[in-house]
Formats: C-alpha cells, sequence, structure tokens
C-alpha cells in the first residue's frame, strides 16, 4: 500500500499536490467559524486586487462569530494584561485559546495568513494548563498565552515548507529549540504562518497558501518574510507572534501592518533547526528569531523569558548571554542620531514624515539630535554588499522550486537587487573570483561598513540612532 501511494503522488502534478494540501488546510477550521455568506459578500473579489479594508469594516464583530467576552479577549488587552488576567485566573486559558483561534480562523479566510492550524490540539493544552493552575502549578511567565510562529519553526507532527511545494509532505519529527522554549514557559502554539517562497522577498507569496494580505487593505502587501505573523497580529488573530529577520523580515511586516516587531541581535534568540530555504549550513548573514506584538511591553516580555530559559542549554546556535534590566539613564540629555534617506533610497513621503515627526518629538522631549548624512551611514554601500552575498548561493533555493516544477512566484522570479545594479560605488567586480574568492572579499567590504559605524558610534557620542524601518510603507503586490 505504501508503494502504490509513493507511486501516486509521484505521478501527481505540483497543482494537484497543492489542492490536497489547500483542501487539508479548510478542512481544519471547524465549520461553525467559517464566516457567513453575508460578511464573504460584502466584500469586492479577487480580495488581492481590490482595497478590501477589512480591519475598518469590523468582520469579527459582524460575523457573529466571536462572543462579546471573545471580543474583548482578542481587542481589549495587552499582552502584559492577559498574563496577569490568566495568572489571577479571571481568565481561563482555554477561553484565551478558542478566543483568538476562532479570530485566526477568520483572519485566514480573509487574508491567507497561516499556514499549518492545530486548533484541536491547542485547546486541549489549554485545558491542561488550566487544570495545572488549578493544582497550584505554573510552567513559566507565559503560562496560557497563545503565541503563532512562522512557518520555518518546526512543530512535532506539522511541516514546514516555507513555500515550497517540494517540502510538502515532510512533517517535523521534533520540535525546533524556540519552540521547545515556548511551551516550556507554557505557552499555547496554535497556528504557523504565511511566508515568500524562499524566505527571500518582502512579498509573502508561495504557490501553496497564496498570498498573505495586508488586513487594512488587501490590495497592498502585508511585507515579509513574516508576512503572515504582520497580517495575523494586526487582525489580532494573535497577541504575540514570532517571526525571523535577516534583512527586515520583521520589521517590514510590522511596518507594513501597523504592528511592532523586534529584531534581536542574532543568536541571543535561538535560532536553531528551523526549516533551511537554501543550502543547509550556508548562513553568511545571520538572521534573529523575534517577536511581533500591537503593543510594545509585549516584545520585552517575550525576549526576557525565552533569554531568562538560558536558550544556549537546548540550542547550540544560541549564545548565553542574560538579560539584563537597566535602570533610568544616567543623563537627562540623550544624543539621538537620526540616518535620514539616502537619494538612491528616497523615502515614500510617509516615511519621510513619520520619520521627521518621530525626531521632533524626540527633540521636544529635552534630547540632542545628531545627524548622519547618507554618505556616512553607508546605506547604499550595505545594500550593494547585502544583495552580493544573499546572490552568492541562490542556485539552492531554484534546486527547491524547479523539483517539484511549480513556477517561482513573481516577487521571486524579478530577483530584486540594489537600485544601482550595474553601477556600484562600493563593491568592485566580482568577475572572474571563484566562490570562496567572492565571499571573502564581499566580507572585507562588510567589515569596513561595520567598523565605519563604530566610529561614528564614538566619535558623534550617540546613546541610539533612529532610521526608517523600510523605505515605503505597505505597497501594491509584487512591488516592493
Amino acid at each position: 500500500m505504501a508503494v502504490t501511494e509513493t507511486i501516486t503522488e509521484q505521478q501527481m502534478s505540483w497543482q494537484d499536490i497543492v489542492a490536497r494540501k489547500q483542501q487539508k488546510c479548510r478542512d481544519l477550521i471547524p465549520k461553525e467559524w467559517l464566516l457567513p455568506s453575508t460578511i464573504m459578500d460584502s466584500l469586492s473579489f479577487p480580495l488581492e486586487k481590490n482595497p478590501n479594508k477589512l480591519l475598518a469594516m469590523d468582520i469579527p464583530r459582524k460575523s457573529g462569530l466571536l462572543t462579546d467576552r471573545e471580543l474583548a479577549i482578542t481587542e481589549s488587552y495587552t499582552v502584559a494584561e492577559l498574563l496577569a488576567r490568566l495568572a489571577s485566573g479571571e481568565f481561563s486559558s482555554s477561553e484565551v485559546t478558542t478566543a483568538f483561534c476562532k479570530r485566526a480562523a477568520i483572519a485566514q479566510q480573509l487574508t491567507s495568513c497561516l499556514t499549518e492550524t492545530f486548533f484541536d490540539q491547542a485547546i486541549a493544552r489549554a485545558k491542561s494548563l488550566d487544570q495545572r493552575r488549578t493544582e497550584g502549578q505554573q510552567l513559566g511567565p507565559l503560562h496560557g498565552l497563545p503565541i503563532s510562529i512562522k512557518d520555518g519553526f518546526q512543530v512535532k507532527g506539522t511541516e514546514a515548507t516555507i513555500g515550497y511545494v517540494s517540502f510538502l509532505g515532510e512533517k517535523s519529527t521534533a520540535n525546533s529549540p524556540l519552540v521547545e522554549i515556548l511551551l516550556n514557559l507554557g505557552a499555547v502554539l496554535y497556528v504557523k504562518t504565511n511566508i515568500p517562497q524562499t524566505l527571500m522577498t518582502a512579498d509573502s507569496d508561495n504557490n501553496i497558501f497564496g498570498r498573505a494580505l495586508n488586513p487594512h487593505n488587501t490590495a497592498l502587501n502585508a511585507g515579509g518574510s513574516s508576512g503572515g505573523e504582520g497580517a495575523l497580529v494586526a487582525f489580532r488573530g494573535s497577541p504575540l507572534g514570532v517571526g525571523t529577520d535577516v534583512a527586515g523580515s520583521v520589521r517590514i511586516p510590522a511596518l507594513c501592518c501597523g504592528t511592532f516587531g523586534f529584531k534581536p541581535t542574532p543568536s541571543r534568540i535561538p535560532y536553531g533547526k528551523l526549516k533551511a530555504p537554501s543550502l543547509a549550513g550556508w548562513k553568511p548573514i545571520t538572521a534573529s528569531a523575534g517577536p511581533l506584538a500591537n503593543d510594545m511591553e509585549a516584545l520585552g516580555i517575550f525576549t526576557k523569558a525565552v533569554i531568562d530559559a538560558t536558550p544556549a542549554l537546548l540550542d547550540s546556535t544560541a549564545i548565553d548571554v542574560p538579560w539584563r534590566t537597566l535602570g533610568p539613564a544616567n543623563k537627562a540629555k540623550l544624543r539621538i542620531g537620526v540616518l535620514r534617506e539616502d537619494p538612491l533610497y528616497p523615502l515614500h513621503p510617509p516615511v519621510k514624515r513619520a520619520l521627521a515627526e518621530a525626531a521632533k518629538k524626540v527633540e521636544a522631549a529635552g534630547h540632542e539630535l545628531v545627524q548622519v548624512t547618507a554618505e556616512e551611514g553607508q546605506v547604499a554601500d550595505a545594500t550593494e554588499v547585502a544583495c552580493e552575498i544573499f546572490s552568492l548561493h541562490s542556485e539552492t533555493s531554484m534546486q527547491f522550486i524547479n523539483a517539484s516544477g511549480e513556477p517561482p512566484v513573481p516577487s521571486v522570479a524579478k530577483r530584486f537587487g540594489p537600485a544601482n545594479v550595474g553601477n556600484y560605488k562600493f563593491v568592485p567586480s566580482l568577475k572572474g573570483l571563484d566562490f570562496v574568492h567572492k565571499y571573502a572579499l564581499l566580507a572585507v567590504k562588510r567589515q569596513e561598513i561595520l567598523e565605519n559605524w563604530r566610529k561614528i558610534w564614538l566619535e558623534k557620542k550617540l546613546d541610539a540612532v533612529m532610521m526608517p524601518a523600510a523605505q515605503s510603507t505597505a505597497v501594491p503586490h509584487d512591488t516592493l
């Protein structure tokens, strides 16, 4: 029987394999959580081509699928407030988890923000955590809190396709270390979130799960590569989500979807045993795992809880640097660097305005602004280096795509690059160099930028630097 099934699958087209997966995903949403036709009829289809303003439409409330208490749980509390009410017994984990599961199911039907759902298992775990609390046991500081995670994290018994059709059917046999830590801390995991094919674009679109849409406006992108997290958190289908970031993959979705996002220093939050989107072991630029939430305090709650768990004991890629709580600044007036736009990458008006307003508020609070010019900041130079490093081993990603016969999605097919590609000012020609010498040269240029920033920090006596998270806010699909 197993041989017959294998032969049948080998004979299936990639479209049939995807259709089977999509049907399985649909079947995992309880029928009583499906949106009524009155809601669907109020939308303009196709969703990604029409500016449906889902948040303004208040669909969770109008759908009638959530009780007033569930609406309040998902809309009215910060993460700290939820944890306090869970600890006091005012809320049970099972009711909080059910509320966010239902809202996540609604978000999925409208924004395609999810890849894997395990609602039944999550609610069962929540009930178990409630029982433990009644017995006076608390697993950790996140006891009973639902948390969503990006698709690439491995959760035993689920898939981590990271948008490749050729990865379908590969179920994780063990949890990633961060997943294990979150469970040890008492979290309830219930969904995994959508990503771009290859993880290397800022448009979370793939041939399996479709495109993650922005709940503020479905005609605009949700960012990437943690776009599913951005959309889900913005829709309040998750109180706290975990993404990953190497070149803006947490920060861009946070910017596009209007949430808070944080990229910690690499290796502070464990990043081991994620599904690799390219050549396993090839990590020329170290990525980070980091949180997204609707309140800034939540970012600290997550980060502190994970770091306090000593992740290096579970993940050899994590560094053992303890959480530090700093007291008030030892001076009333801080020196804040402001990195303005680079002429090669002009800021869109909303971003330029937000940066100016933030700088004005900082100055009004009594702090000193210190200008860092585009030339000093080397934004264009850093972009040249990063793009060349990312392109060094891109063929492995294409092999994963070609293995199933699926096509690259538009954002992958167009292959992003620097604005001045073909006319570099900082990176010399790599023609004629073998792989090792290309990487060595780029590593030297990267170190030059790091050394330059070390000098900027010291010479300008900076306490912090403000800069745009990206060149634009949310933009039409396949244009970021």
